[in-house]
């Protein structure tokens, strides 16, 4: 057990019970106005970034500045090792830049990139890029790879998939979280949208969840040629309509899991995982708290739902 270890441990837990929690986020998205919610959100670890006066679209974007703040200080407490598992999970900020970016490349409005810092993969180089060609040439000489097209959807799907393979790839700890968030993307893509993966997005599918689970034809038959670390997912799911109750799902896992990582003793990455899940599904939560306050406050049951 090395020094480093203990204060990164102890670093991690402290920020993990800065969360809201779910009591307090439910109080939020009772809220009669997206106004009243902020005002809540000023005094909390959203603070630093939530503000009145923001729409429910850029409070969201701000919840989740705020949460990527919080992986950029706990990664300055972990050893080498911890710092480079912060960075690999929080590459998703960088995906979400990447599709802001197709936006601005349309002339759309797009929200600011988030502030990655030494928590950066290969964002220096892609925000530089001028149009989607350019993108695709600077991805492919990237650690992200190619992504096959260099369309939106291409990128982004692709750029979404490479990065489950990756996390399975930092600790079996994690294997379930991103096979079942790599299978909902598919099911998502097959059988709601109706789009075919690219040979990247396929190969990294294919890596996590078995070439079967590429042609299924129903959520059913996705669940059974996925296996066990991903089936989890659709578990009483029939209907694609009902993804969203699976997106839900996939977060009280990790949620779950995380709040199991944190109570465990050793000063290893187990507590450093827990709070990042934790820290995670906390904002997940606070953003869809947000947009029930933005509708009125209501019905709190699509709130329960969640879980």
């Amino acid at each position: 057990m090395s020094l480093a270890w203990v204060a990164g441990s102890v670093r991690a837990k402290a920020l993990a019970r800065r969360r809201l929690g779910r009591t307090v986020i439910r109080e939020l998205a009772a809220s009669s106005t997206t106004e009243s919610a902020l005002h809540m959100l000023t005094g909390s670890a959203y603070g630093r970034d939530v503000r009145p006066g923001l729409t429910v679209e850029q409070a969201q974007h701000a919840v989740r500045a705020a949460l990527l703040w919080q992986l950029r200080v706990l990664a300055g407490w972990q050893p080498r090792a911890g710092a480079e598992l912060v960075r690999r999970l929080a590459a998703w900020y960088e995906i979400a830049n990447v599709e802001e970016q197709f936006r601005r490349f349309a002339g759309a409005p797009a929200e600011p990139a988030y502030e990655l810092d030494a928590l950066a993969t290969s964002w220096r180089r892609l925000a530089t890029c001028a149009g989607p060609a350019q993108l695709r040439e600077a991805l492919a000489g990237s650690p992200w790879g190619d992504p096959g097209g260099d369309g939106p959807y291409a990128v982004s799907l692709a750029m979404r998939l490479i990065w489950a393979q990756r996390v399975a790839a930092l600790s079996p700890l994690l294997v379930p979280w991103a096979a079942g968030a790599a299978t909902l993307l598919l099911a998502r893509e097959h059988f709601r949208v109706g789009r075919t993966l690219l040979a990247p997005g396929r190969r990294a599918a294919s890596a996590l969840l078995g070439n079967r689970a590429l042609g299924a034809g129903s959520l059913r038959e996705l669940a059974a040629a996925a296996g066990p670390d991903a089936a989890w997912v659709f578990e009483g799911i029939d209907e694609p309509t009902d993804l969203w109750l699976a997106e839900a799902a996939w977060w009280r896992r990790v949620e779950a899991d995380g709040l199991d990582l944190l109570r465990n003793r050793r000063a290893d990455q187990r507590p450093l995982l827990g709070a990042v899940a934790v820290l995670a599904a906390d904002a997940w939560r606070v953003c869809a708290a947000l947009e029930l306050s933005d509708r009125g406050g209501a019905p709190l049951e699509v709130f329960d739902a969640l879980g």
